[in-house]
């Protein structure tokens, strides 16, 4: 990045006029306050009635609160983005970022948290007591193995969503990808051979979902190779995916692999490694950032029948998690949920897998700077600037959490909502 760039970056996070503040979140008021009596109801004596009402029922926060529409990016700072442990104050300007994104894409309200403590079980306190005042909980760049135990903790013991969008997001993306794959190639899930770079939150998150479409066959390397039975090095989570294989390098892996994805770091994966990759329609997903296991353009030199995304906006097929985190949790809020269950995350997958079949409008190629925007190995994944993406994704996560019976709402109309969210999508696309 230029040194121009990231002069505009930190003056952008600083306050632009007198009355603005630093950062990138505040609080906005939903209610006038600029009468005697909007006063008296926004607090005392008025605000005492909702009070009344939610001691009687509970629920009915939802009904005289913001919990319906508020979610907490709760980080410890352990795992941000790239920079690994920075501290929880450093990493505060990605947790607000976050926000940002909640509500740009889906409308959603985040408040973000950031705990001054590394310890498991006094993270797992401090976000169960509080849970409650939220709509649901994104925990956010806390580092694995930790990260796992948290999140399986709180989903146990807190009454609404707890998402882990490092480990979860990613896999959402990919593995929609990877469902339209398996329908140009008519491949099999079975019969797929696998290979995860990276037995972080996200690599373990995604190969649990590709198992949950029908893959069997996954090699899982860390950063002292493959992951195999005979190794003694292995945590719980890393074990799962010890098998009996002969290959201990990337070089053997990769050997008729029909997918790699990578979630490591840069320049990882040589050309020639691809070349011996399956003889039809091989897949490789390179999510390092800013420079992902392969540049696109060495890969496609390798073997041009090659579908590549990687995690960057100037390439075709990016996997951004912002196409997933703000519609899950939209959906998930909606129907009062809560949990967010494996079937939510599925749904979410095949919907994004679905609307990438759909005919693109013109203002989101132009925002790509591309015509050819057609579903293939080109564009497998829609854009983050498809504002489409909010209907099929929160629809369908609505639709799931309906099925699975972790939604307090009961009497749900599929289609009036679909049209509800389409309004929303107009709205903040500035067309209503």
């Amino acid at each position: 990045m230029s040194n121009q760039f990231e002069q505009d970056s930190l003056q952008y996070h600083r306050a632009q006029s007198e009355f603005d503040t630093n950062g990138k979140t505040g609080t906005l008021l939903t209610k006038p306050c600029n009468t005697e009596k909007e006063l008296s109801m926004a607090y005392s004596p008025g605000v005492a009635f909702p009070c009344l009402e939610i001691e009687k029922d509970i629920d009915k926060a939802y009904e005289y609160t913001n919990k319906g529409n508020l979610v907490a990016v709760v980080s410890d700072g352990t795992a941000v983005l790239g920079l690994g442990d920075i501290g929880h104050l450093a990493g505060k300007p990605v947790m607000e970022g976050k926000g940002v994104l909640f509500k740009t894409f889906a409308n959603v309200d985040a408040v973000d948290i950031e705990l001054n403590t590394k310890d498991v079980d006094e993270i797992v306190n401090i976000v169960a007591a509080m849970a409650d005042s939220f709509g649901g909980v994104n925990l956010e760049d806390i580092s694995a193995p930790r990260c796992f135990e948290i999140e399986e903790r709180l989903k146990e013991i807190c009454n609404v969503p707890v998402f882990h969008d490092d480990q979860h997001g990613t896999a959402v993306i990919t593995t929609a990808g990877l469902i339209n794959v398996l329908e140009m190639s008519g491949k099999p899930a079975e019969d797929l051979k696998v290979v995860v770079i990276g037995a972080g939150a996200s690599g373990i998150a995604c190969a649990n979902m590709y198992k949950a479409l029908g893959v069997k066959n996954i090699t899982m390397l860390d950063s002292k190779g493959v992951i195999h039975s005979g190794r003694d090095d292995l945590n719980k989570y890393k074990q799962q995916f010890a098998f009996e294989t002969p290959d201990r390098t990337l070089e053997d892996a990769m050997k008729d692999a029909d997918m790699v994805l990578g979630l490591s770091g840069p320049d990882l994966i040589k050309p020639e490694w691809v070349k011996t990759m399956s003889d039809k329609s091989p897949i490789i997903f390179a999510c390092a950032n800013p420079t992902p296991e392969i540049m696109p353009p060495l890969a496609k030199e390798a073997r041009p029948d090659l579908i590549i995304g990687t995690g960057r906006s100037d390439f075709p097929n990016q996997v951004n998690n912002v196409l997933g985190f703000p519609q899950i949790f939209r959906g998930a809020l909606d129907v009062r949920a809560t949990k967010i269950t494996e079937n939510m995350k599925m749904a979410a997958s095949r919907a994004l897998a679905a609307l990438a079949k759909e005919p693109v409008p013109e203002h989101v190629q132009k925002a790509h700077g591309r015509d050819d925007m057609t579903f293939g190995p080109e564009y497998i994944i829609p854009s983050p600037f498809d504002r489409r993406v909010l209907v099929y994704v929160a629809s369908a996560v609505a639709e799931a959490a309906i099925k699975d019976g972790v939604a307090r709402v009961k009497d749900f109309d599929i289609e009036a909502y679909k049209e509800k969210l389409q309004r929303l999508a107009d709205h903040l696309d500035g067309k209503l």
